[in-house]
């Protein structure tokens, strides 16, 4: 029986394999000459085969396929959508609160200013908070890129923008503008831009827990408006800004303010960044500075962040003239996830905020005096201590906050896109359990109308961003 010459070129690469199986009883040099042999054997049936000319290809086809293709991509061109990048973020988000005595879905809730008061109206789950912070919400993000590398951004957040406890009502994030001089790696860039501090970001999709550490929550800014320049150096990523903090429009006879950071890639796993923020008003000085870094690399994801920094007019003691005294602070957190399987990470954060001088107080958050009556921050934890009936304080230092959180994120689907950089996509299903404690009473229990030294919170969310 005679074999054509694909069948003979198949039992060569089978004979091959035979070989490779059993190459342990043969000698070297038995087996090299084998391997040598099967090789020239196959390299003749090579020769032998027929060569296959590719197949004509309609030229009427061709130009047919190549006028389609030219229509679409300037029809793509003139109506806007060149370099155009839309994406998005939803987490509805359930939470439990054993001191607010709550239990429900915080979704679209409105932030109102760090300083207004629970009223009928404006109830206490309308004020930022830990348990009330950049979760639950629904995010729209407009990004576009010119040829000449000029980029522009829109992201619009519904009733939680980094701008809504300052001005209410406002349902932008961000609107920026970045335009390249001399090459990309120097920008310079305008608008209204979030916080960069720290090593955790604004929305669930970029993070593995649900809520956010102290440090975030009570001692950074949450968004500036100005214009500032970004240099991009090697391994380095600068910049700086010049403008209002926290502020759309400063007040009159005001002075801008000055922000900025530097990021360090070490390398494909670790890296370290450190930001800074001053203000330079008589009487409403503010410094802050903070320093972070990662390491993540396989199953392990390991952050940290140290900062410090002091507000003048902050804190809970009165000067001799009846005005509130500089408050100041260092703080610290740390986090550590662990990926149990490829799709279930496991993560633990820690945070404490030593925060007692002049009574407490910090960026984030202060205390409130009606007719020589004193309320500290009975929420969130900051400010002077109270006695357990609230008929008064408990000494002239602030207590120090801490914060352990753990939780889970299991991913339920991922979707890829290509170029998004920061953005991730997918669904995640998340759970934290979170407890916060202080060296003195100072939260509320609207159980009994007591003071405690600490909180236990719970929270859940499923998290969609495309």
């Amino acid at each position: 029986m005679k074999l054509n010459q694909k069948t003979s070129l198949a039992l060569a690469v089978c004979a091959f394999i035979g070989l490779h199986g059993t190459a342990h009883a043969q000698s070297n040099s038995d087996l090299l000459k084998e391997l040598q042999s099967i090789k020239d054997r196959m390299m003749q049936l090579e020769k032998q085969l027929p060569s296959q000319k590719p197949a004509a290809i309609d030229p009427d086809e061709f130009n047919r396929i190549r006028a389609k293709v030219e229509a679409a991509e300037d029809n793509t061109e003139s109506l806007g959508f060149k370099g155009l990048r839309i994406s998005g973020m939803i987490d509805p988000t359930y939470v439990y609160n054993k001191r607010q005595d709550t239990s429900g879905f915080v979704f679209l809730g409105n932030l109102e200013s760090e300083n207004t008061r629970p009223t009928e109206n404006s109830p206490a789950s309308s004020s930022y908070s830990y348990d009330n912070s950049y979760f639950g919400v629904a995010v729209l993000d407009l990004q576009k890129e010119t040829d000449a590398g000029q980029k522009w951004r829109l992201t619009l957040a519904p009733h939680k923008s980094a701008s809504s406890g300052y001005n209410t009502g406002t349902i932008v994030h961000e609107a920026s503008v970045s335009l390249p001089i001399d090459g990309p790696s120097t920008r310079v860039f305008a608008g209204q831009l979030p916080d960069w501090t720290g090593y955790e970001y604004y929305w669930s999709n970029l993070q593995p827990l649900i809520s956010h550490n102290l440090l975030f929550d009570f001692t950074i800014p949450s968004y500036y408006s100005g214009a500032g320049m970004e240099f991009t150096r090697d391994k380095w990523v600068s910049k700086f800004l010049i403008g209002n903090i926290n502020a759309t429009r400063q007040a009159p006879s005001s002075k801008p303010g000055l922000t900025y950071r530097a990021d360090y890639a070490k390398g494909e796993y670790s890296g370290f960044g450190l930001a800074g923020t001053h203000t330079f008003d008589n009487g409403t000085k503010v410094n802050l500075f903070e320093m972070d870094g990662y390491f993540i690399r396989g199953d392990w994801t390991m952050q940290g962040q140290i900062g410090v920094g002091t507000a003048e007019g902050l804190a809970s003691n009165l000067d001799d003239a009846g005005n509130a005294m500089k408050a100041s602070w260092t703080g610290v957190s740390g986090l550590l996830g662990y990926k149990i399987t490829p799709r279930l990470q496991l993560t633990g954060r820690a945070d404490y905020i030593r925060n007692h001088k002049n009574g407490g107080g910090v960026f984030g958050s202060v205390g409130s005096r009606n007719n020589d009556i004193y309320t500290p921050d009975q929420r969130n934890g900051f400010g002077l201590p109270m006695l357990a009936d609230g008929s008064g304080t408990d000494g002239q230092s602030g207590v120090n906050r801490y914060a352990l959180s753990i939780g889970t994120s299991y991913l339920i689907s991922a979707n890829h896109t290509p170029g998004s950089g920061l953005w991730t996509t997918g669904t995640w299903f998340k759970t934290e359990l979170r407890y916060d404690g202080a060296s003195g009473r100072v939260f509320y229990d609207a159980r009994d109308a007591s003071y405690k030294k600490n909180n236990l919170m719970f929270s859940s969310s499923l998290v969609f961003a495309f």
